[in-house]
């Protein structure tokens, strides 16, 4: 074959793998959007990707590669920014929306908008959980669980755990040397929540549920593929473990209960066995089970990783750190004499710790986005969301928008200063009826921890520059490697000048 001959069929090859390509691309949106006869000329612009896996990789590729921010500009970049477009994610035909107007909208709409987290989310929390509950069971249990929660009595019963359980560890850690910060503020965390809800501080029970929470949660947000060596295979696996410890638990409670020999402390499991609705039923194990593991799950993973980043951040930035220190030392000094460790009143006085707790929310986004499917046909900003597909608000989106935050990346506590954000600008828990329902818990539990790290302590980075993993949440690759060092007291004539 001669030369010219091979060029020939070189681009007759190109141009047919070219052909192969577009048909493949084409084929998600011919098999979706078929149905829809006219109105899919209303749907958003986008691009659905591949057959069955549609963006995902592009999804994946984006934030393992430190770069999250790519996914998302992407469409940006072809389609302006409309904050609205169609991709196929998680198996489904799914209408993204990234900017405060349209992600308000979808969180407000309870009527259109029911939870729509991809299969391995359900599987895992539980579809007895808040993920899963109708509106009308989620407002009742959510009714339930408010007050031990987030209730001004609970939040200030919590206090002297939470104390107590603070200052051991950063004196512990302080002794030891190295330590990997954030896995060691997970445990911090996990023994709170799981006393609040198991009156269980420290003991087995304990260590193995924090175990197995480890492998859930690194399953929650990956592709349902349920074969060895994928971290969807290994959390169901985890979550049967936790299943079996947490009905032995309940088990245990319910045959004490029958016994008469039931704690004072009543805790969140006690008010679930409890608990009956208008016409005398109690929640089944099942239910009980499932809510246990979201609020278990939910209750100490986001409290850690914003403790750590908060803390990480003041100590990036000397100026906010001062700032911060010098409140703090401010409540000392007004505190009565008689009075011993915090009050809850003293933590709703640190305003400019809430600022930096608000500050660290809009910057990492925890959750970076969170599912919904539309119940009927709706249409937002002229264009029509299906019925049955599904729909993303992207959080990460909103709260790193230029338009919406000037130098959006930029750690900047002071930025909150006399500022409100315009409704659905601010959301890192979400909105709505829905809205996280340990958030006020969440606050205390890190606004404490950084009142005792401020006071007495200081953290030593071994690897400051490590790059940042954003599966299944933003976190140094090292775990944040690092020493606490205690800080020398210093005498009282030298604190007055």
């Amino acid at each position: 074959m001669d030369l010219s001959s091979f060029a020939v069929v070189l681009s007759i090859f190109a141009g047919g793998v070219g052909a192969l390509i577009l048909v493949l691309k084409r084929i998600n949106g011919w098999r979706y959007e078929r149905g829809l006869g006219e109105k899919r000329l209303q749907l958003p612009p986008g691009d659905m990707g591949w057959p069955f896996i549609g963006n995902m990789f592009a999804f994946l590729r984006a934030f393992k590669t430190g770069n999250p921010d790519s996914f998302i500009g992407s469409f940006v970049k072809r389609f302006e920014r409309i904050g609205i477009y169609k991709t196929f994610m998680f198996g489904s035909p799914t209408i993204l929306v990234t900017v405060p107007e349209t992600c308000r909208q979808v969180l407000m709409d309870e009527h259109n908008f029911i939870p729509g987290w991809p299969k391995a989310t359900w599987e895992l929390i539980g579809r007895k959980s808040f993920v899963g509950l109708s509106y009308d069971e989620h407002k009742r249990i959510r009714r339930l669980t408010a007050a031990p929660v987030n209730g001004h009595e609970a939040l200030s019963n919590y206090i002297g755990f939470i104390e107590a359980s603070v200052v051991s560890a950063l004196e512990k850690w302080a002794q030891i040397g190295e330590i990997e910060f954030l896995t060691e503020i997970r445990r911090l965390t996990f023994r709170i929540i799981t006393y609040i809800f198991l009156s269980s501080g420290g003991d087995p029970v304990m260590e193995a549920l924090e175990k197995e929470y480890t492998l859930l949660n690194h399953g929650v947000r990956a592709m349902a593929i349920n074969i060895p060596g994928f971290a969807y295979y290994r959390a169901l696996k985890a979550r049967k473990r936790l299943v079996v410890i947490l009905q032995s638990v309940l088990n245990d409670r319910r045959k004490k209960k029958g016994a008469g020999t039931t704690s004072k402390k009543k805790d969140m499991m006690d008010e679930l066995i409890e608990v009956e609705d208008e016409q005398g039923r109690r929640l089944t194990d099942e239910e009980i089970i499932d809510i246990l593991v979201m609020y278990l799950n939910a209750g100490h993973e986001s409290s850690a990783h914003i403790t750590m980043w908060a803390t990480v951040f003041l100590q990036k930035h000397p100026e906010f750190l001062q700032k911060a220190k010098a409140e703090q030392e401010e409540i000392l000094r007004n505190r009565p004499a008689t009075q011993k460790g915090l009050s809850l009143k003293e933590t709703r006085q640190m305003e400019f710790i809430s600022k930096v707790i608000d500050e660290t929310l809009r910057v990492v986004n925890i959750s970076s986005v969170v599912f919904r499917e539309a119940t009927e046909d709706v249409t937002i900003n002229g264009y029509i969301i299906p019925k049955g597909w599904k729909v993303q608000v992207w959080f990460r989106n909103v709260h790193l928008d230029p338009e919406v935050y000037p130098d959006p990346k930029e750690f900047n506590p002071s930025r909150w200063d006399g500022l409100t954000p315009k409704a659905g600008a601010f959301i890192p828990f979400g909105a709505g009826s829905r809205l996280c329902p340990g958030n006020d818990l969440a606050k205390l539990e890190i606004s404490i921890f950084l009142h005792y790290f401020l006071l007495g302590y200081e953290l030593k980075r071994a690897n400051p520059n490590c790059r940042v993993r954003y599966l299944p949440h933003p976190r140094p690759k090292d775990n944040c490697k690092a020493m606490v060092i205690k800080l020398p007291v210093l005498p009282a004539a030298n604190k007055a000048e």
